[in-house]
């Protein structure tokens, strides 16, 4: 089996065009067959406010009125999606910039309105991802850069989070590829100490989890994100990453972040 990585990369990375740069010249060198999917940044929330639509949130998570969903759209799927597409383009990757309605790639059911109404916002399931588009895409030797608007296939897009996004195409496509997951955020991975960017516990295998959690070593916004990793190892990944978007160079020596195992 061919490997595939797939990358997600958040807004700390996109809002700075220092780290962007540098992040896409260490994706470029990756090797092997590979997917980037990116989320959003402060740019959709920044243009909302200057049109005078405020960024509405419940526990964190933005709510995708209709109003919103056009100004993700156009940042989402246009803006970012593009700057980075033609980032690659210059990088020497023959990148493809793509929503979930662009070959039919991902399409999402709209997320029930209770308990809590979230609007437009798509969640996924394990029959959301074509991976005969993204297998084509890949066999053209192309890197699809997906952003996080899908759609229900009825005319409906929707605001998807991009680490769902990220997962659901790994697990999808580890049908026809051994893949594995990259997720970069601001730390270097999972700390045993909180204080010390040094203290990375280098591996985690699925029997650890739940001592790690015991112990404190995993805990606030860290556990939903293991607790999901491991999720995608269970259906197919073959290893999940957690690490610091500016180290993905070290990805290839095998020292990037967290690796979680089987």
């Amino acid at each position: 089996m061919k490997q595939l990585t797939i990358v997600k990369i958040g807004g700390n990375v996109i809002d700075n065009s220092e780290n962007l740069h540098q992040f896409l010249l260490d994706f470029t060198a990756l090797p092997g067959d590979k997917i980037l999917v990116h989320g959003g940044g402060k740019i959709a929330t920044e243009l909302g406010e200057s049109l005078g639509i405020e960024a509405k949130m419940v526990e964190g998570r933005r709510i995708t009125d209709i109003e919103t969903l056009r100004i993700v759209t156009m940042v989402y799927a246009g803006l970012i999606n593009k700057n980075m597409v033609a980032q690659l383009q210059a990088k020497g990757t023959n990148a493809i910039g793509l929503s979930g309605a662009d070959g039919n790639v991902i399409k999402a059911k709209k997320r029930p309105i209770e308990p809590i109404d979230y609007g437009y916002v798509g969640d996924l399931d394990e029959t959301s991802v074509n991976i005969n588009t993204l297998d084509s895409l890949l066999k053209a030797d192309l890197v699809p850069v997906m952003c996080a608007i899908t759609h229900d296939g009825a005319t409906q897009l929707l605001n998807t989070n991009a680490d769902t996004i990220a997962s659901a195409i790994a697990v999808a496509m580890s049908s026809l590829y051994q893949t594995q997951l990259v997720y970069c955020f601001e730390k270097k991975g999972v700390l045993r100490d909180v204080n010390n960017d040094e203290s990375v516990v280098r591996e985690i295998r699925a029997d650890e989890f739940e001592g790690l959690k015991a112990d404190g070593t995993v805990a606030g916004g860290m556990i939903p994100k293991l607790h999901n990793a491991f999720e995608a190892i269970k259906k197919g990944v073959s290893a999940v990453y957690i690490g610091k978007a500016d180290e993905l160079s070290e990805l290839k020596d095998g020292t990037f972040g967290t690796k979680m195992l089987r």
